[in-house]
């Protein structure tokens, strides 16, 4: 056994919760953002603006016309497992071979690619970081090794996860459209939560595919947090904490939650009221890139995932118009509720003594 944990240290393979569920899972969505999101955004820029350079197909592989966004998403499966790569701090050799693991895992791993790039990636890159160094054509085995065990387990694995990944995602959604009110606070609360959690609720979204009303539920939950908390420590973070919780993260009072768990009350609250009003009252739905679900107000992704959405919808005839109402929904869910509710009920919170002044400094 110390064999094995010293073998371990030396390769810095570090088999935890922290290493693979937050470290990996939040560089799987990094990845995800570099690719599939921006390559979507690309899209959606050229479309609207009628930018000919970015609808134009500046490249045809295997018969298949490709966009600038479109080559940058289908690119999605080797930025996920690079990315992954990197959390794991692998050698160049390793890194560089998860390319070919990333693009294999992604593609048999259907829809529910994410989550097979993210097992897949991760059980790879250790191999491969076992082996690398070992032997004397180490150029030659260490890809050899990482390549031909993502593949392997790419066939073996990917299908499968693939297809619980979309099980999962599909029964969520089913429950969202089925119990609107309640799993609307369900989903908005739990993603609200991931989201100022040190893992990454984008990931999380992604790999499940939620999209749909859940996604919106999503959306809602997530702005919540960032808004809420923005809002409700203006006094104590100005402008530059308005802007980096915002627009940024709401990660930022993780110490803070940590110290006194009670500031968290009211953006939690909240989600559990923008999350029914999103799902019930404007039938708000996420049908852009599933990543965009769990991004809330972090550079507006989630807001530009809603709107290639309705743009979506509207192309494919599901939709006649993008209407007033929905963007009277939008505004109102991702910015002015949180931006109300929240303060009001930390103000309570507040009263009775549980938050005192400081509490929510970054």
């Amino acid at each position: 056994m110390n064999r094995f944990q010293n073998f371990c240290k030396r390769k810095n393979i570090e088999i935890s919760l922290k290493r693979y569920g937050i470290d990996a899972l939040g560089a799987m969505a990094q990845g995800l953002f570099c690719s599939l999101l921006i390559g979507t955004i690309i899209n959606t820029i050229g479309t609207q603006f009628h930018f000919a350079p970015l609808t134009m197909p500046v490249a045809v592989i295997g018969g298949t016309e490709y966009t600038a966004g479109g080559l940058a998403s289908a690119m999605s499966g080797p930025a996920m497992a690079v990315a992954i790569a990197s959390a794991l701090h692998c050698p160049p050799l390793v890194m560089f071979s998860m390319i070919t693991v990333g693009f294999a895992s992604n593609a048999l791993g259907g829809a529910g690619g994410p989550l097979a790039v993210l097992f897949i990636a991760i059980l790879a890159a250790e191999i491969g970081k076992a082996v690398s160094g070992e032997t004397r054509v180490d150029i030659l085995v260490t890809p050899l090794v990482t390549i031909l065990v993502g593949i392997t387990l790419s066939a073996l694995l990917a299908p499968a996860l693939g297809r619980l990944a979309m099980s999962l995602g599909n029964l969520i959604r089913m429950a969202t459209v089925l119990q609107p009110f309640w799993m609307g606070i369900a989903v908005s609360v739990l993603v609200g939560a991931a989201l100022t959690l040190p893992i990454s609720s984008a990931a999380i979204c992604a790999a499940l595919s939620l999209t749909g009303l859940a996604g919106g539920a999503a959306v809602a939950g997530c702005c919540a947090q960032m808004v809420g908390f923005a809002v409700m420590s203006f006094k104590e973070n100005g402008l530059g904490g308005l802007v980096s919780q915002g627009l940024g993260t709401s990660m930022l009072q993780m110490d803070n939650i940590v110290r006194n768990p009670r500031i968290w009350i009211a953006p939690l609250v909240t989600s559990a009221i923008t999350g029914p009003i999103a799902t019930c009252l404007f039938r708000m739905e996420m049908n852009g890139p599933a990543i965009s679900s769990g991004m809330g107000t972090c550079g507006l992704v989630g807001q530009i995932g809603v709107y290639t959405g309705w743009v979506n919808d509207v192309a494919a005839g599901t939709k006649a118009d993008i209407t007033l109402w929905d963007w009277a929904g939008l505004i109102l869910i991702c910015f002015v509720l949180p931006a109300v509710l929240c303060p009001l009920i930390h103000s309570v919170i507040k009263g009775l003594g549980w938050v005192r002044e400081g509490d929510l400094r970054i």
